[in-house]
């Protein structure tokens, strides 16, 4: 049957934003954004240390008068009672680093009617031990203090802390020139709403969306803050949205955005871009950066849904009370939480990498993938069978295009029930593995959080016996739909559920998978078809709330397209976790303990020696800690390629250093000349994969005529070709959290060209690369930044930095430039796979700058386990200055080089912007020489420029060496 719907869909013309709950239909979102700056009255009383900490009370400054024997329930509604006789605790700490923590909770002492939840398992140990104990304050009296001074605390060198104790407020400031870098309710708007219990039949805390009803039944939690940034010019992060990387201004004068930036996983089908809708990842981290002062930033640990508010200018019409040197502008933000507590993070910086580093510091270091995972990965939804497997698989060879992994999707299983396999089409599971893998490549299986409710199921009657299902409201296993049909979801916020699930993945239990089968976690949001926030349309275009007694597989299989017209959906919030959590409090983090509880199930399997591969499409601050992320159902659209950059930056700023898009785009048919676009910038995407829905045709790389199969190709073996510059950033950003792909401003940050460019980006510190988004385009402007020389990584060419570049553009790929006074590592030789490019040498690509000289670096590993932590590694430093390129040991005096060795050997040398025409090379301390002439810049290409060449130093990259030019 056609659906004409879906027709509509693919051609732009049906937008459901009507059916995504908006602020308005969100009454935490709606009270916070109708109140008025100053109308938070509370003050700090009772100021002291206590254990390193500085902690004070928060009351309000003249507490309202109740009438207890009044009936009128607004008092009792808007907490005002509650307020007044139960004080807030605000607690300060300082760490390492120039990071301040600031907690507000209710104060256990007074016995609320339960604790409210801390995210937990997110705040690295070690970060809490970095620590400064505070040992004394001092007072100061600030401008606008009313009576009273404020309390001022030593943070780190250069910034100071301020508690202003009336009105309350919390900034950070710099101590030499006391301008401000960050604030918490300077413009009052903060408010608390705290927890009760019902006291009489007349209170009505409930929340109805569409028929779905939630019982709040500790009435409204919800907690809103102004947040202001400093000297900043524009503000990014707080992933997961398809939008620009600069966030627009949602309220204020003119503001085109009148919906905040909504922070709540769910499970959205084909997201619009240039959408602030919250799609399925959520980290509410936000960076400022400016050319005034640099960078900052400020995080917030609450997994409950999340609105935020960037206020254009004039938003509060002089309502506020922030009294401001006129040269010091700032961007106001306002954060919005139906629950949990304060737990705020500020940093410092001043420059972009160190906001990151500080917060990854909290949150925990992006993890060391394994080799094979950062190159090309194939997918699709779903290959059929084991002959289906087979005849990709020899295809690439066929082709001559490396790939490194093949994905399968959830049609591979038993009925769906994950740990399984279809047997009628995959009957030898772990002979196909093992034949890939001897080839060097790798399979991965889906498996999603949905257990199907059938006794049959083993997973299903273990979990329902021990009781690790999440709950429903009256206590009874939740039982919702999804793929499966009726299914129960592990509450994988318990530790113990956790080790239950790891043990999963033993081979033992998981029959049919090997030692090279790694895991895929999607819909684990969660995903959930008949929850709150979803509509299903019918074949006429028309939507139904509800599938009621439907049979979800009998709509999937007999109507796909009506099933796939399905919007946000996810578990309702009155569903219980252990410890009587509700789901509400931790929803943006449980596809993150999802993650979590699978990557401990690949380290368990490999008894603790092999590092894991898992993707997931849902995350939260710390998912970059357990693997890659992708940014979910995209379609193949122009727009779609586009907004892929902002997405995959914006998560890269924000720990998830390795992550991508999917190529092609997963929904629709994606024109040749998209899809080669596609591969050609998503050659420089952290995380490669092409993957598609099941209804698009078939779009292997061989598919499109030989010309778009050799650009395809081409872009793929360019990937595998910068392998080794891409694994040492990914070792840069397991030890620093600096992201692979970053804006340029990261680079130039005081640049300000740079600040609002998300069509270009940087693959570490050298490689810049300009996305081409319009079809048919025979040019393309390119800004090149800073004022140094950039080298086209194709021809060689260079360009002056610094300034706009109109550029001829030609089909064989985007602009992509090797930036001055930078070395990168590559290897020129493609085969099937990564793992049989291992012992391949090395090229150097070296790219003088004005200096006539140039620096890089190289990390090699064995690229599987986790041997590197003991110090099995080498990390070299390549540095060419006055003639002479240098081998440095960048590895600890500690390191023992006997647990990681190579004999791989660098066998060319390019040189970009030599002055002069050299013969000859002196290798020393081995006194030998090698010859200098022209050579190709790329092996295996038709058409390539001549460049300077060191032909065969043949020198060990593990080794300490010169090579001086005569």
């Amino acid at each position: 049957m056609k659906c004409a719907l879906m027709e509509g869909r693919r051609q732009g013309v049906v937008v459901a934003r009507d059916e995504f709950r908006n602020c308005n239909q969100t009454p935490f979102c709606n009270r916070a954004r109708s109140r008025k700056p100053n109308s938070c009255s509370l003050i700090a009383v009772d100021v002291k240390i206590s254990d390193g900490d500085l902690v004070a009370k928060l009351i309000p400054k003249n507490p309202p008068q109740i009438d207890h024997n009044s009936t009128d329930s607004s008092n009792q509604e808007n907490g005002v009672e509650d307020l007044v006789q139960k004080p807030l605790i605000l607690r300060f700490s300082a760490y390492q680093d120039g990071v301040l923590r600031v907690k507000i909770d209710e104060d256990q002492t007074l016995n609320p009617p339960k604790k409210r939840f801390e995210v937990p398992s997110v705040i690295e140990s070690d970060f809490l031990e970095k620590k400064l104990w505070l040992q004394r304050y001092s007072e100061e009296k600030i401008d606008g203090d009313s009576g009273v001074s404020s309390i001022v605390v030593y943070l780190a060198d250069g910034y100071e802390a301020i508690l202003r104790r009336d009105p309350f407020e919390v900034f950070v400031r710099d101590k030499n020139g006391g301008n401000r870098v960050i604030s918490i309710n300077s413009h009052g708007l903060f408010d608390f709403e705290q927890l009760r219990v019902k006291k009489n039949e007349g209170d009505n805390w409930e929340e109805n969306f569409r028929s779905h009803t939630d019982t709040r039944p500790y009435g409204p939690q919800s907690i809103s803050f102004d947040v202001s940034f400093y000297d900043a010019d524009f503000v990014y992060g707080i992933p997961e949205h398809a939008t620009s990387l600069a966030l627009k201004p949602t309220r204020g004068p003119g503001i085109e955005f009148s919906e905040p930036y909504r922070l709540f996983n769910l499970d959205v089908f084909e997201y619009l871009h240039e959408s602030p809708f919250g799609l399925y990842g959520s980290i509410p981290f936000m960076l400022a950066h400016g050319k005034a002062r640099g960078t900052s930033g400020f995080f917030w640990l609450n997994a409950a849904e999340m609105q935020i508010d960037v206020l254009g200018d004039g938003w509060d019409a002089g309502e506020s009370r922030l009294s401001l040197p006129s040269e010091q502008k700032r961007i106001d933000t306002l954060w919005m939480s139906e629950a949990g507590i304060i737990d705020a993070f500020f940093f410092v910086g001043p420059g972009p990498k160190d906001v990151v580093r500080q917060y990854v510091s909290v949150t925990g270091m992006p993890a060391m993938p394994q080799h094979f995972a950062t190159a090309y990965h194939q997918c699709r939804w779903n290959y059929r069978d084991e002959e289906d497997v087979y005849h990709v698989d020899s295809k690439f060879d066929e082709y001559d295009i490396p790939y490194d992994v093949l994905w399968l999707d959830i049609e591979h299983t038993d009925g769906k029930k994950y740990f399984t396999w279809d047997r009628m089409l995959f009957p030898n599971p772990e002979e196909m593995q093992n034949k890939l893998a001897g080839k060097g490549r790798r399979m991965v299986t889906i498996v999603d959080p949905h257990i199907k409710r059938d006794e049959s199921y083993y997973i299903h009657k273990e979990a329902s016996e021990k009781g690790h299902y999440v709950k429903d409201a009256t206590g009874k296993d939740y039982d919702g739909w999804c793929w499966p049909g009726s299914s129960s979801y592990l509450d994988m916020l318990s530790p113990e559920v956790r080790e239950w699930w790891a043990e999963k993945f033993s081979y033992k239990n998981y029959v049919g998978s090997t030692p090279s089968l790694y895991i895929w976690n999607d819909m684990n949001e969660p995903s959930v078809f008949n929850g709150p926030e979803r509509f299903i349309y019918d074949v006429e275009g028309k939507y139904e709330d509800g599938i009621g007694d439907r049979n979800i597989e009998y709509c999937e299989f007999r109507f796909p397209c009506l099933f796939d017209e399905m919007e946000m959906v996810t578990m309702p919030r009155d569903a219980l976790h252990v410890g009587g959590v509700e789901h509400r409090e931790l929803h943006n983090s449980y596809g993150y303990y999802f993650h979590m509880g699978t990557a401990g199930g690949l380290v368990k399997r490999g008894e603790g020696k092999d590092r894991p591969f898992v993707l997931s499409r849902a995350f939260f601050a710390g998912s970059q800690r357990y693997g890659a992320v992708w940014t979910g159902d995209n379609t193949a659209e122009w727009e779609q390629l586009r907004v892929s950059v902002p997405m995959v930056l914006a998560m890269g700023l924000t720990g998830i250093t390795f992550s991508g898009a999917d190529i092609g785009g997963f929904f629709g048919n994606p024109e040749p000349e998209l899809l080669v676009r596609w591969y050609q910038l998503g050659a420089y995407y952290p995380f490669f994969r092409g993957h598609a829905h099941h209804d698009t045709k078939r779009r292997e790389p061989w598919l499109f005529g030989e010309r778009n199969t050799e650009r395809m190709r081409d872009a793929i073996r360019i990937r595998y070709m910068l392998l080794p510059y891409f694994y040492t950033l990914f070792r840069e950003s397991n030890t620093t959290g600096a992201p692979v792909m970053r804006p340029l401003w990261m680079e130039f940050p005081s640049d300000e060209a740079t600040f609002n460019n998300d069509e270009a980006f940087m693959v570490g510190n050298s490689i810049l690369v300009q996305g081409v988004y319009t079809e048919q385009t025979k040019h393309e402007s390119v800004y090149l930044p800073g004022d140094q020389y950039w080298y086209d990584m194709r021809t060689g060419a260079a360009y002056k930095g610094g300034v706009i570049h109109k550029l001829e553009v030609s089909d064989d790929g985007v602009p992509a430039f090797q930036r001055a006074g930078t070395i990168i590592p590559r290897k020129d030789r493609y085969r099937r796979s990564s793992t049989q490019m291992v012992n391949d040498p090395y090229t150097l690509v070296i790219a003088l700058n004005s200096s006539q000289s140039a620096e890089g670096e190289l990390y090699v590993d064995d690229g599987k386990s986790f041997e590197f932590q003991r110090g099995a590694y080498i990390h070299r430093r390549f540095i060419f200055t006055d003639g002479k390129l240098t081998s440095l040991n960048l590895a600890p005096s500690s390191n023992d080089g006997r647990l990681f060795s190579t004999e791989c050997v660098i066998e060319r040398i390019i040189l970009l912007g030599h002055n002069a025409r050299p013969k000859s090379a002196l290798i020393e301390p081995f006194k030998k020489e090698a010859e200098i002439e022209m050579g190709p810049l790329r092996v295996q290409q038709s058409q390539t420029t001549s460049v300077l060449t060191i032909r065969k130093p043949n020198v060990r990259i593990s080794d300490d060496w010169t090579i001086q030019i005569l």
